[in-house]
């Protein structure tokens, strides 16, 4: 009873392991893979990163406008203390005189009463004596601070110009963020696409090879009769083995496809998954544009952005570069504190007072250095707007082409979609033929040879219409939005 139960649980195991396979394949469309491939790449997010950076920069530029406050702390250990005098100072005396109306030096004089000279001085009779240690302060430790508010009123429009670049900045940064997407998308839609062209080439090749295994097992039973020579057995075998082969090929290429579209969309190279469109037949559900306007187009294509963005950076760092010739204006106030009180005899006391003034700075001369700096940077700006018009002209060549090369993809679609119908009735006829006799084996062969080219170039040219309309896309700046999904 215990052997039963546990054959019955291992059985329904062995039942539920196939469907709990197939339900951890995953389905996924286009949308998903592209959005997959947006979320994992390293260079979107690296781009984003710089997006982030290039919005911090703004605000940062944007502060200047606002006072500034800071804060400033000293301490310093001197090995000496500071002294005014070199010695003790005796400094001459006055006496006020009521008969001149008057304060006089008090001198020695002589008995006729005129002042005695030393060394070519009079001598004083009284000093008053101011002692070295008196004017002698403790500096050894010395602790300083303060707090300072600055307001810039004009720098030359420095901080205008400042704030254009960090915006235009922003701009180029988003520009290069959405052009990255477009790269990505890009090769993530030939990478599904691949797979589905390979998928659908597999079940061709399959198809094929039941084809020539039926042609076979219909010449063994004509050699057993006699009416087919060993020669058509032969020649029908060499051509189910070539069919085997490339359906080998196929299958491996199948698989390093969805290798590659597993790594385009950040999986892992094992992961299972099965695409939405490979097991469908391929549909043309989207044509290409006859006809678009080139200044929508100028202004949607995000490489013409950045270049753009870079022309009205390089104007603003003229600006910048002019600012350095006109004068700068900033008032600030502040308040300083010391200990020893510089402001009471160098007493062992903290002490402070409040400052406020102006500070204007006029450039007088620097010899050209920056006049010249200001040439340079104009000249930096017109070089980005000749690069910018080149641009223009490149873009419309690449439209142009590229929607030539859509035209021709639905004119080439159509040409293989009328000759895989004549494939197919070419085959039904040599089948007929081939059981009614009238025709060989290598009639049937040559017939099914050609049924499988016609259909190859047929899904060739489904998904040649398919990526021509992701490339028409890609030049027509449509194929990301202005702001592509995070």
């Amino acid at each position: 009873m215990k052997c039963l139960f546990k054959v019955t649980i291992i059985s329904l195991v062995a039942m539920l392991i196939p469907a709990t396979w197939a339900a951890a394949q995953s389905v996924v469309t286009l949308d998903s893979c592209r959005n997959m491939a947006l979320r994992n790449n390293k260079q979107i997010q690296i781009a984003r990163e710089q997006q982030q950076g290039a919005s911090y920069q703004r605000k940062a530029a944007r502060a200047a406008y606002l006072p500034s406050l800071d804060a400033t702390g000293l301490y310093v250990f001197n090995q000496k203390d500071i002294s005014l005098l070199e010695s003790d100072q005796m400094l001459p005396t006055m006496s006020f005189n009521a008969q001149t109306g008057s304060y006089g030096y008090n001198l020695v004089t002589d008995p006729t009463g005129a002042p005695v000279i030393v060394n070519g001085k009079p001598v004083p009779s009284t000093v008053a004596v101011i002692p070295k240690s008196a004017m002698t302060f403790d500096i050894q430790n010395v602790f300083a601070g303060a707090v300072t508010l600055t307001q810039p009123i004009y720098m030359g429009g420095k901080i205008r110009a400042m704030n254009e670049m960090t915006r235009y900045a922003e701009q180029l940064a988003t520009a290069s963020h959405n052009m990255a997407a477009a790269e990505v998308i890009c090769n993530v839609d030939a990478a599904y696409w691949q797979v589905v062209s390979l998928k659908s080439k597999h079940r061709l090749a399959t198809s094929y090879v039941g084809l020539l295994d039926s042609l076979n097992r219909n010449v063994d039973a004509m050699l057993a009769e006699g009416v087919a020579t060993r020669a058509d057995k032969l020649s029908v075998e060499v051509k189910l083995n070539e069919a085997n082969v490339d359906l080998a090929k196929v299958e491996n290429g199948l698989a390093l496809s969805r290798m590659a579209l597993a790594q385009v969309c950040g999986l892992p190279l094992n992961e299972v998954f099965t695409l939405a469109d490979e097991d469908n037949e391929i549909t043309i559900t989207q044509l290409p544009a006859n006809s678009y306007n080139m200044d929508e187009v100028y202004s949607r294509r995000n490489e013409l952005q950045s270049l753009q963005a870079a022309v009205k950076i390089y104007e603003a760092k003229a600006k910048v570069e002019r600012s350095a010739m006109l004068p700068n204006l900033a008032v600030m106030g502040m308040y300083s504190i010391s200990n020893p009180n510089i402001f009471n005899g160098f007493q062992k006391e903290f002490n402070g007072m409040f400052s406020i003034g102006a500070v204007l700075k006029i450039p007088l001369w620097h010899w050209g250095g920056n006049y010249n700096k200001y040439r340079s940077a104009k000249s930096e700006s017109v070089v980005r707007r000749l690069q910018l018009e080149e641009a223009r002209e490149k873009v419309e060549l690449q439209v142009s082409q590229a929607s030539f090369k859509a035209q021709e993809s639905i004119k080439t679609y159509a040409m293989t979609r009328t000759n895989l119908a004549k494939a197919e009735e070419n085959l039904r006829q040599a089948q007929l033929g081939f059981a009614e006799g009238v025709m060989t084996a290598d009639d049937v062969m040559a017939a099914q040879t050609a049924w499988l080219k016609a259909n190859s170039e047929n899904i060739d040219a489904q998904i040649d219409v398919q990526l021509c309309n992701v490339y028409l896309s890609k030049a027509l700046g449509t194929l990301v939005p202005t702001q592509v999904i995070e």
